[in-house]
């Protein structure tokens, strides 16, 4: 797949540093899955797994993202920072990334826990108490669906006056 560049090169952001930034400090993805020609576009909070190049996110054992990713393991998800519509400039002050991998359902109970873990950390200043809550032993993780973004590309894209 050809790699995306924006049509305007001064705006491209490069720096890995700060497309991770922007990825730490983000709390949700709009995801987008395919499959034949049939598009599902959903917006899910995530975690970050910084040193495997991953996205966790959690939902419901059914659904139609789960039909989907069973069709087709391609995935694409934009993340925005909206700092503001410029009034009287008609323009717009931003930041985003576009990112291109591979999607899944995570089977194994040690990467489940593990996965749970980075995405309650990452959306959650104690995540505790929902373990506490929620996780009382093993089986309790059947009650959850965890997906894996696997990121193969990342383009960002600001406003640059």
């Amino acid at each position: 797949m050809e790699r995306y560049h924006p049509r305007r090169a001064r705006n491209e952001i490069l720096s890995d540093d700060e497309k991770l930034s922007l990825l730490r400090g983000g709390d949700h993805v709009t995801l987008a899955l395919c499959a034949d020609d049939d598009p599902y576009v959903v917006t899910l909070s995530y975690g970050l797994d910084e040193a495997n190049r991953r996205l966790y996110f959690h939902c419901a054992n059914e659904g139609d993202k789960l039909e989907f990713i069973r069709r087709n393991g391609r995935a694409c998800a934009t993340l925005i920072k909206d700092n503001g519509y410029l009034e009287t400039r008609c323009d717009h002050d931003y930041e985003s990334l576009v990112i291109r991998g591979r999607i899944s359902v995570v089977d194994d109970l040690d990467e489940k826990k593990r996965a749970l873990r980075v995405l309650l950390e990452h959306l959650e200043r104690d995540p505790e108490p929902i373990f506490e809550r929620n996780i009382k032993d093993d089986r309790s993780y059947d009650g959850v669906t965890i997906l894996r973004l696997d990121m193969e590309s990342i383009v960002g894209k600001k406003y640059i006056a």
